[in-house]
């Protein structure tokens, strides 16, 4: 007689990927805090001592009267590595930022099933926004201007 396994189905935590939204929007603002007002860009270094690790990009690409769409890009990387890209939906009124695109990637859905063509995990939205809050949480931990303020 064989044990087969059965592997629970996923269920999207609606309260963890809530929380992970409402701290990027968070830290989205104090990075981009004139975001509302106007469309704007801003880089981050990202440095080690001497050792320059990259350069976080983010740039307003759309500015509408409740919501905001942010480029959030890393301009160096190393050759083997695929530059890291991600456009997020900055909701205001909700005080919410969602990642809504990745590389070519867009609108992901709460549940993947597992396996899939796009090779998609089963968690892949809350996985994307939780990596934008701990991309975003290093640039304001470690990073700095790219060019002198005057």
């Amino acid at each position: 007689m064989g044990l087969k396994l059965l592997r629970e189905r996923y269920r999207v935590d609606l309260i963890e990927l809530q929380a992970a939204c409402e701290a990027n929007y968070a830290r989205l603002m104090r990075l981009l805090p004139g975001m509302r007002e106007a469309s704007g860009a801003r880089r981050v270094a990202l440095s080690q001592g001497e050792r320059q690790l990259g350069v976080m990009a983010l740039e307003v690409v759309e500015n509408c009267p409740y919501t905001s769409t942010v480029k959030v890009r890393q301009e160096q990387s190393l050759p083997w590595l695929p530059v890291p890209q991600l456009e997020v939906r900055v909701y205001h009124d909700a005080r919410m930022a969602e990642v809504t695109g990745a590389q070519s990637a867009r609108r992901f859905r709460g549940i993947y099933p597992y396996p899939n063509a796009a090779m998609h995990q089963p968690d892949e939205k809350t996985q994307l926004n939780v990596f934008l809050g701990e991309w975003l949480s290093h640039c304001l931990a470690c990073g700095h201007e790219t060019e002198p303020q005057v």
